[in-house]
């Protein structure tokens, strides 16, 4: 029998070596000075060993600490009831295996551990930024009240709590994104066979509304550059990449730009005409292409020359891209519906061409193709300031190359302009 002055008096030698407490418990000692508690028995005539911890975390008897509030087990009460599981015919290694992968599937059923391997799986289609935005919102807001939950008793009430939590904060919109991201962490639950139904459903209609507000977009020239940035590295085909960057360079309407068709585009004059039944006004309009637009147009007609449409959808080259195709692509590179939109590419340039480059109002607002009309009331034909629209065109284009490359709005130097082709 061992006693805890022999086992703390045992010194390390050359070689591993064992001390032993009888029925079947001893003590190894490593040359490096290691204790481990080890138990020796046999179970279906095989003989077999488990580990029972390192001495001095694991003393040789059990005992009541204290200080830490709590029972510590000592190697003798665990060699004891490795020996009751053997009188009852139980492997007590196998025994712990199963005890192990009960700890595990336990902790793999907890929230935050289903919050996380939804989270890795989404990852990889998000930008950092907004990746890093979606795991802040559940990390301060969920977590410290649902982490440890089990995903399968978490009922509606706490976590219409946690969301009422955030509103009392006046932070509504991001009470609603939350929700937004426990609703899918829930779906996601239910198609792993997890849980049978989805607690943050029923919560949709519970939540304070969010005031309306204009179309979302990104007008900051500090986040535009981020923006540019994804859509040039956005991996969801070539087709729909093309078209973003040529809407964000042409910033027509969505629907103006997948319906855009090879025979409406003048190489040589640099020059997309818009047939009125296209356009929101019924008037027909102009759009001047910039160099970097005829690049995308040069790029895309070896792929999509042979369609009516310039951006077709990718397995359907006679049909234009669908409503949501740009929608969809602005998704899946973490631009949620509060940032940006489609039509939000037009806010952006109706606000950066204002207040950054410059431009007279009227000349932006006829690009844009608003019912803009002349001092006698009468409504601008396609072609009024023609020339100025060509050179405000690249302009734009260039700027947004500039912010792409990293710099900033203070630092674009507009570069001489061309002498502007007749396209009247």
């Amino acid at each position: 029998m061992l006693n805890e002055l022999a086992i703390r008096n045992a010194k390390p030698k050359e070689k591993t070596y064992k001390l032993s407490d009888g029925d079947g418990l001893y003590l190894v000692v490593t040359p490096q000075g290691n204790k481990w508690w080890h138990f020796m028995y046999r179970f279906e005539n095989k003989s077999k060993k488990i580990s029972l911890g390192v001495f001095p975390e694991v003393p040789l008897r059990s005992y009541h600490d204290a200080k830490l509030g709590m029972d510590i087990e000592g190697a003798r009460d665990r060699s004891a009831k490795a020996q009751q599981l053997l009188a009852q015919g139980i492997n007590p290694s196998e025994f712990r295996k199963t005890q192990k992968q009960q700890v595990e599937a336990e902790k793999s059923l907890a929230f935050k551990a289903v919050a996380e391997a939804w989270y890795k799986l989404n990852k990889p289609k998000w930008t950092a930024g907004h990746a890093a935005t979606v795991y802040q919102r559940i990390a301060a807001n969920v977590f410290p009240y649902l982490g440890t939950k089990d995903v399968r008793e978490i009922k509606a009430p706490e976590l219409l709590t946690i969301l009422r939590r955030i509103e009392s904060r006046g932070a509504n919109e991001t009470a609603h994104r939350v929700h937004n991201v426990c609703n899918q962490i829930f779906d996601y639950a239910i198609a792993c066979g997890q849980i049978e139904h989805n607690p943050s459903t029923p919560l949709t209609k519970a939540l304070a509304p969010v005031k309306h507000r204009h179309l979302p977009s990104i007008t900051d020239p500090d986040l535009v550059g981020g923006f540019l940035r994804a859509v040039e590295s956005y991996q969801g085909g070539e087709i729909v990449r093309s078209a973003l960057r040529f809407g964000i360079l042409t910033f027509v309407r969505p629907g103006e730009l997948r319906q855009a068709e090879w025979k409406e585009i003048n190489f040589e004059t640099r020059m997309w005409s818009i047939p009125a039944e296209r356009m929101k006004m019924k008037q027909p309009h102009l759009v001047p292409l910039s160099r970097q637009a005829l690049e995308i147009l040069n790029g895309m007609y070896p792929v999509t020359g042979n369609s009516q449409y310039v951006f077709p959808t990718p397995r359907n080259l006679g049909r234009p891209l669908s409503n949501n195709a740009v929608l969809a692509a602005l998704r899946t590179m973490g631009f949620e519906r509060d940032v940006m939109c489609g039509h939000g590419v037009r806010a952006m340039a109706r606000t950066l061409l204002d207040e950054v480059l410059h431009q007279p109002e009227s000349v932006i607002e006829q690009q844009l193709a608003h019912a803009v009309r002349d001092p006698l009331g009468r409504a601008y034909n396609r072609t009024h300031h023609l020339d100025t629209r060509i050179q405000m065109m690249q302009l734009w284009s260039d700027f947004l190359d500039h912010l792409r490359l990293g710099g900033n709005a203070k630092s674009f130097v507009p570069a001489a302009m061309e002498p502007c082709a007749d396209a009247a």
